[in-house]
């Protein structure tokens, strides 16, 4: 999506360690109308899937999740990373390794808002190594959900995350593809 990759040559910045700011646009500050668009995007691409949710982890895939739902009319579920007390005491609960962070976080999911029988579109930022989607894929399973698809705003295809979830058999689309990171200078695959 040329709209994407023009902000990610102007803005963004290569941090060392396979991370990529974009927080000027994408995760921090957040550009409605970039968003508005990859949400249509996305839409586009998935709308036959029959998706009954949109998946996403807090706090960086809620934007373009919500943005995509709505071209859906679909609602969003996000798995939060600390459970507030209004949750239920009885959860979905997964770990996962958070890249930005250098650490493991949770990510928790009330079974209020996710259930057996739903057919569950994952939106996220980043594809990376691709423990982040697992981590909701766990979540969906654990519900007794389906996996229809994966969507990803920005795949760096040199940190393995596509075949990591090759074995998931379901659609996996990004709008752009990194497959490197030198300095700041960023090369581009097809998507």
């Amino acid at each position: 999506m040329e709209m994407l990759k023009q902000r990610i040559i102007r803005e963004g910045k290569n941090l060392g360690g396979g991370i990529l700011k974009v927080d000027g646009f994408i995760n921090h500050q957040v550009d409605p109308e970039l968003m508005d668009a990859c949400g249509r995007e996305f839409a586009r691409r998935f709308q036959q899937l029959g998706a009954t949710k949109v998946l996403t982890a807090e706090i960086s895939g809620i934007a373009p999740a919500l943005m995509t739902a709505m071209h859906l009319g679909l609602p969003v579920v996000y798995a939060r990373k600390h459970k507030p007390i209004t949750m239920p005491d009885q959860v979905f609960l997964t770990l996962s390794p958070s890249h930005t962070k250098g650490r493991m976080v949770e990510l928790i999911i009330s079974p209020e808002y996710l259930a057996g029988g739903e057919r569950v579109l994952i939106i996220d930022d980043f594809l990376a190594t691709g423990a982040t989607i697992l981590g909701l894929v766990r979540l969906a399973q654990a519900a007794g959900a389906r996996l229809v698809g994966v969507g990803a705003l920005v795949e760096k295809t040199f940190e393995g995350g596509r075949e990591a979830l090759a074995h998931l058999e379901v659609p996996i689309e990004s709008l752009v593809r990194i497959s490197s990171m030198e300095n700041d200078q960023f090369t581009f695959t097809e998507c």
